[in-house]
């Protein structure tokens, strides 16, 4: 056995909505396993992986149990002591390589440094070792992305360098925390197949922490559900995943997406004149010194009142660009973005502050687009106070708006930290309603929530839609969660879209092999495709 975590307990500070963050835990993780950890935000999950590492906040104290790895408990090792076992013994990879990067160092110096750090290797040594763990995680040009800096990289290329830092003394454990949640499908499946690889051929044990069941299902030997810090059920993937027997865990599965799209009404085909938004052959490039990158090439689309367009692709395809140009946060190079028949790109700064009402954006990451600084009453307010408004008129409304996405009302005086992400994905959504706008634009709004809160969340802004009588446009790169919510799908591969249509012939029957690669390349693909069938 590789690791035994034997009756944990982790206490929670006072003020905590339960007294243990975890509670009377056992676990155990094999050689050459990966043991998938699956549960919902504030399961204890994350809260596990740290305490086997040593990496617990000051507030959270183990209270009782052992982790035991090599014959020691871990949770008795002096700092000196956990920084050998660190990367040595057990490596990490963290859910958000760009914050556990460092941005001012180049990506081959931090790995390097692992190296510096636990070896006596020489520099021209610790150099080759780091071009070949970079060639491992096949980069396409490992000498190049051990020059350059975390920024220069996409998403699933910095994941990749994580990975190779996590690996870099062949550590007989890897814990793996939400590695690939922010990943577009494909990328995704080339990280999964890695580390399994990776896993296979170093015998490694992988404890894999996801709320993501296809991820599960694709790499997953063992599963551990946990529910407010405790495991409420485990077993051998096949069973935890098709015959469970916790009632939490059936409410999770449940709650997953499925790629089979929802019976719908056919669209009627409406004139020009009903579509809320026109966007006629649209053009971005990018210029940085000599370099030229198109982000969106001839893109036209259509969105009718009252349905909802998804954007799917992978990261680079400018699905982002193109909602960003929608609100206007950036200018076209040509072509026109119509809402209600008139041209926004032709409107003059002036002219389009009085117009932006009208459609708005919810963000993916809500903590972000929230001052930390502010009460979240006074965010949601924020637009209508800036088109003259005063504040004390606008707050009934707020509070309004907080019943409507599913808040306490009285909730309007909190700050943003003091939510869950799920929440704070209502506070964004209030924020954007309290514009009232006819188009809402919602960028990657789920992606980072996990399946229940998800499923809320859809099921949200589905309702709203129906009462407000909202035109969106839903850019994910979750097809599963494409295929529950949008009246119509428009794929895109680098800036044009290469097949569009209703999401019960795209998704299911596509004919653009860009679209067929992305829908075979859905992580736990033929486990969906099991449970959806009758």
């Amino acid at each position: 056995m590789l690791l035994s975590i034997e009756n944990l307990s982790i206490r929670l500070p006072g003020r905590g909505d339960r007294p243990h963050a975890v509670k009377n835990l056992d676990l155990t993780l094999q050689e050459n396993e990966i043991l998938c950890v699956v549960g919902e935000s504030g399961s204890g999950k994350s809260v596990t992986a740290s305490a086997i590492l040593g990496l617990l906040p000051p507030e959270l104290k183990v209270e009782s149990g052992r982790v035991m790895f090599e014959g020691r408990d871990l949770t008795k090792l002096s700092p000196a002591e956990l920084r050998q076992v660190r990367g040595a013994g057990i490596g990490m990879i963290f859910q958000d390589p760009m914050t556990a990067l460092n941005p001012l160092q180049r990506v081959g110096d931090q790995i390097a440094e692992t190296f510096r750090i636990h070896t006596d290797l020489g520099k021209a040594e610790i150099r080759r070792r780091v071009v070949k763990l970079l060639t491992d995680m096949h980069l396409p040009d490992p000498e190049l992305a051990a020059r350059v800096y975390p920024h220069e990289l996409s998403g699933g290329q910095r994941q990749r360098a994580m990975i190779a830092m996590a690996l870099a003394l062949e550590p007989r454990i890897l814990i793996a925390d939400e590695p690939t949640t922010a990943l577009d499908v494909t990328t995704q499946a080339q990280i999964l197949s890695l580390i399994r690889e990776l896993q296979q051929r170093n015998r490694m044990g992988v404890l894999f922490i996801t709320h993501d069941f296809g991820v599960v299902a694709e790499i997953g030997n063992r599963i551990a559900v946990m529910r407010m810090g405790e495991v409420v059920e485990t077993g051998a993937a096949d069973d935890v995943l098709n015959r469970p027997q916790h009632a939490y865990t059936k409410s999770l599965l449940a709650a997953v997406p499925l790629l089979k799209p929802p019976d719908r009404p056919p669209p009627e085909d409406g004139l020009e004149g009903h579509a809320a938004l026109s966007i006629l052959n649209v053009q971005k490039t990018y210029r940085r010194g000599l370099r030229r990158t198109v982000a969106l090439k001839d893109v036209t689309l259509r969105l009718r009142r009252g349905s909802t367009l998804g954007i799917v692709g992978e990261s680079g395809s400018g699905k982002s660009t193109l909602a960003r140009c929608i609100v206007r946060l950036l200018e076209t190079d040509g072509g026109a973005i119509e809402i209600g028949g008139a041209d926004i790109t032709r409107l003059t700064k002036q002219e389009w502050r009085k117009e932006a009402r009208r459609v708005q954006m919810v963000f993916q990451d809500p903590y972000a687009s929230l001052n930390p600084r502010r009460r979240v009453g006074e965010l949601v307010a924020q637009g209508p106070v800036i088109h003259g408004a005063r504040l004390a008129d606008v707050m009934p409304k707020v509070r309004e708006l907080f019943g409507l996405v599913g808040l306490d009302p009285e909730a309007v005086d909190r700050f943003p930290h003091e939510f869950s992400g799920g929440q704070r994905q209502r506070i964004a959504l209030a924020r954007a309603l309290a514009m009232e706008p006819e188009i809402l634009v919602a960028d990657e709004p789920v992606s980072a929530l996990d399946v229940s809160v998800q499923a809320q969340v859809l099921k949200l802004l589905a309702d709203l839609q129906r009462k407000l009588n909202l035109s969106m446009v839903f850019i994910t790169h979750d097809l599963r969660v494409a295929a529950q919510i949008c009246d119509r799908v428009a794929i895109m591969q680098r800036g044009e879209v290469v097949e569009e249509g209703e999401p019960s012939r795209v998704l299911v029957a596509p004919q653009h092999p860009y679209a067929q690669a992305l829908i075979s390349a859905i992580p736990g693909r033929d486990w969906a495709m099991r449970r959806e069938s009758p």
